[in-house]
């Protein structure tokens, strides 16, 4: 249904059901059918935690102040502005004199189109109840919006007149009342009246204001749009002696003047805002791309997210930084880490808190803890590229930790740290994907305008104190420009546009968001769209005879993981460029390969001639590889060419390492094997370390992983929606509560107070139960369980026997047996109650 379309008028009821207007949002309650009541505990999940024994008690949660709050802060711009207008109205209002405050004097199409769907939307919600006639905000709705010295209502408005002369003295009322031409009266109350009849009559105040002093009314157009209140001297000048002797400025308090109302809405033009804002502004298209141009460039980038992971992952494959002690990532290890990946601080944060949230890093929980990649990450590796990106994809759209929070500060003006505490922001996953909705409702292929997408946000979730919170300081507004920064990062949007694998992640249509199984389908569906556009991996590298080889795309993994061995990354890009050293050379060799495997591999996966130097490389390095051989004595070198070992002993460098001769080939070190090993190197020589029995040692990456971890639980915001089983069993259960404590039941003569449920004596509970069975009757009870809650319900005994009652629950809609002596008391139902289960 448009905005701006009203809807249908209902049907003209009965004249009884016209006068039998509901008295109480309680009675309004009774009043809706179950669709109804189901949409109001969906929008507002907390009134069903726990679940309300019957309406009233629905009622009474509904408008508790914290349940307020979380419901007006879940309101559109326009639908508060209702609220905020309904809240300095009458109580109650007319729809028309809400209109008024709405759309001012000289209305607004705009306004009087919408006002329908926004007032809709708060009486759904129980925020407001009764007819167009009798509009009424709840009552804690109405003290949060109202106008208070504490508390400035949002719309500027101060008090009514009646309201701020309070505590005046009935003489100062009758002096203003004739300064400003008025008769006098007899007492203080009608002269509040007579002067607010001036006030609200425009002709009359017209006529007021055009006799003001030019300077008065420059006072009251600088109070008029709020805030209302201004401070004066004990003896005020005269421009404000004449606004303060007619009344169109009030005392508050020592000091404190205040504009009244309904001056203020005379100079308004009875608008209750200065601007109205019943539309949501549109998301404008900033830049637009064919949408193949945007699929390609979300799946290149899609593609470099996938390797980036792996990289990262793959950094910290034989154990990460440490953790602190207070959880999370050092700033200097976030520092190396973005050196390693090569990308600016936040988005090394970014790709680790990502890798965090889809369970491919944890911590390891050793005593000297430091972060890993747990088991989750080998089997994330053996996916499917598509499969891969959908892990990281979902993960994102659903977590609420928040990595641009990293660097800033909590509440105790602490660091934020990356993969540490107090990240976990509620509001994350619904407007990243607030945002993708947004995005997906723009032509395919056009990038939206950021200060529009911002703007459209802001006006479906509004601050409630604009006064006090700037835009800029709003977290939605920061997680909205870091959604769409990081939906670009990993290959959701592609030059600022929805992919069309990106709108495959959302509903159809993409407002309501996924969970569950639904998530899972629109994954997997979003997976099959990535596939083609995903680059195909390559076999083989072009090797080139300055001892580097390029890799013109995406290599299969085999091959890239013994590269990756075999070579050192110099740069990377659209094409990985792999340097050829000794040390990399010796690397492979330490790894268990030969210079023959090494020269059989480069042969079987380069599309050029291997490069003479890079022969002669890798055959000087393995016939220097192993030469020297070091074991444990501490440590010890031994080598067949004592010559050698004399030029070891007689170079200044070895000093450090404390060699000694045992015998012609073997020299004694002081120092560890792996210290002398790394010494040696570091002097040019090529030793390789022995095992015990004087094999050559294979040394391969240790791959360190964490004990299996699950993926961090999203911190939600409030309780869940509540799903359609759920909805429909407490429907039922408040039903039949409520039907327990209306129904009306016979007169007795020991009838409690009140209509109260009678307290009955062991042997009348028991004569009437018995009576009950044999008549078939229902009974009203009140009855205390084994926990002492105390509870009243409807029921149709069965049996009685053994000191218990079998009986036909209509509460809970099922049989139970109770102990009779937790009866607490009995009562028949009035005849037209008789029949429930035709109810």
């Amino acid at each position: 249904m448009s905005v701006n379309d009203r809807p249908p008028e209902e049907p003209a009821q009965p004249a009884a059901a016209a006068i039998a207007a509901p008295r109480s949002l309680a009675e309004q309650l009774r009043a809706r059918d179950d669709a109804s009541l189901a949409a109001l505990l969906q929008a507002r999940p907390d009134l069903i935690t726990p679940v309300p024994t019957d309406l009233t008690q629905l009622a009474t949660r509904a408008g508790t102040r914290a349940s307020v709050v979380r419901a007006l802060e879940h309101l559109d711009r326009f639908a508060l502005q209702t609220a905020e207008a309904l809240a300095v109205a009458p109580d109650p209002a007319t729809y028309d004199t809400l209109l008024a405050l709405l759309a001012g004097d000289e209305g607004d199409p705009e306004v009087t189109g919408a006002l329908p769907r926004a007032l809709a939307t708060l009486r759904e919600q129980a925020l407001v109840w009764g007819a167009d006639d009798r509009l009424r905000l709840v009552r804690t709705a109405r003290e949060l919006l109202a106008p208070s010295p504490q508390h400035p209502s949002p719309t500027g408005l101060g008090p009514t007149v009646a309201e701020a002369t309070a505590g005046m003295s009935p003489g100062r009322i009758q002096e203003i009342l004739a300064t400003a031409g008025l008769s006098t009266t007899h007492d203080a109350v009608s002269a509040v009246a007579s002067l607010t009849e001036l006030f609200t009559d425009r002709t009359r105040m017209r006529a007021l204001l055009h006799e003001a002093p030019a300077d008065s009314l420059e006072v009251l157009s600088r109070l008029v749009w709020g805030p209302p209140y201004g401070q004066v001297t004990a003896d005020p000048a005269a421009r404000l002696r004449w606004l303060i002797d007619r009344g169109l400025l009030l005392p508050t308090a020592p000091g404190t003047v205040v504009l009244p109302r309904e001056v203020a809405l005379h100079m308004r033009a009875g608008r209750a805002h200065r601007a109205v804002e019943p539309l949501p502004p549109e998301v404008e298209p900033a830049v637009t791309h064919r949408p193949q141009v945007v699929d390609a460039a979300a799946a290149g980038q899609a593609y470099t997210a996938l390797a980036t992971v792996e990289e990262l992952l793959g950094d910290w494959d034989e154990g990460g930084p440490s953790v602190l002690r207070a959880g999370g990532l050092s700033v200097r290890d976030l520092k190396r880490t973005a050196v390693a990946l090569d990308v600016p601080e936040p988005i090394a944060a970014f790709w680790v808190e990502l890798a965090y949230a889809a369970g491919l890093l944890a911590s390891d929980g050793e005593a000297d803890e430091q972060y890993a990649a747990t088991p989750a990450y080998d089997e994330w590796r053996e996916l499917p590229a598509a499969e891969r990106w959908t892990r990281l994809a979902t993960a994102w759209l659903t977590a609420t930790r928040t990595p641009g929070l990293v660097g800033g500060r909590d509440a105790k003006d602490r660091t934020l740290s990356a993969l540490g505490p107090g990240l976990d922001r509620s509001a994350a996953p619904e407007v990243r994907h607030r945002v993708l909705a947004l995005l997906a409702a723009l032509p395919e292929g056009a990038s939206a305008s950021a200060d529009s997408l911002i703007a459209r946000l802001h006006w479906e979730r509004p601050l409630r104190t604009p006064q006090t919170q700037t835009r800029t300081d709003d977290l939605r507004i920061r997680l909205a420009r870091w959604s769409l920064s990081e939906a670009e990062l990993l290959g959701i949007t592609g030059r600022g546009a929805l992919s069309t694998h990106g709108r495959a992640l959302l509903a159809t249509p993409p407002d309501a968001p996924l969970t569950g199984a639904e998530l899972a389908a629109a994954a997997s569906r979003a997976g099959r769209l990535l596939t083609p556009h995903l680059p195909t991996p390559l076999d083989h590298v072009l090797l080139q005879a300055d001892l580097t080889a390029v890799a013109p795309g995406p290599l299969e993994r085999p091959l890239a993981d013994m590269l990756g061995v075999l070579a050192d990354v110099e740069s990377k890009g659209g094409a990985t460029v792999y340097r050829f050293t000794p040390g990399s050379v010796r690397r492979a060799l330490d790894a268990g390969r030969s210079a023959s495997d090494l020269h059989a591999f480069l042969a079987a996966h380069s599309s050029t001639p291997v490069p003479q130097p890079l022969t002669y490389l890798i055959d000087d390095v393995a016939r220097r590889h192993g030469h020297l051989r070091i074991g444990a004595a501490s440590a010890y070198v031994r080598c067949d060419d004592d010559a050698l070992l004399n030029e070891i002993l007689a170079d200044k460098r070895s000093a450090d390492l404390r060699l000694r001769r045992l015998a012609p080939t073997v020299l004694a070190a002081q120092t560890d094997p792996a210290t002398l090993l790394e010494g040696l190197r570091a002097m040019g020589f090529a030793p390789a370390a022995e095992s015990a029995e004087g094999d050559v040692l294979i040394t391969r990456a240790h791959a360190h992983r964490t004990p299996p971890r699950t993926a961090p639980e999203p911190v939600p915001g409030g309780p869940p929606v509540p799903d359609a089983t759920l909805l429909n069993a407490a429907i039922r259960a408040i039903r039949a509560g409520d039907l327990a404590s209306t129904a009306p039941r016979k007169a007795t003569a020991t009838a409690a107070p009140n209509g109260s449920l009678p307290r009955t004596t062991s042997a009348e509970t028991l004569a009437t139960v018995q009576a009950a069975v044999l008549t078939g009757e229902p009974l009203w009870i009140g009855y205390v369980n084994a926990e002492g809650s105390a509870s009243q319900r409807v029921i149709a005994p069965i049996r009685v026997e053994g000191g218990f009652v079998t009986a036909y629950d209509h509460t809970a809609d099922e049989v139970r047996t109770y102990p009779l002596h937790r009866i607490t008391g009995v009562a028949e139902l009035a005849d037209e109650n008789a029949p429930l289960e035709a109810q």
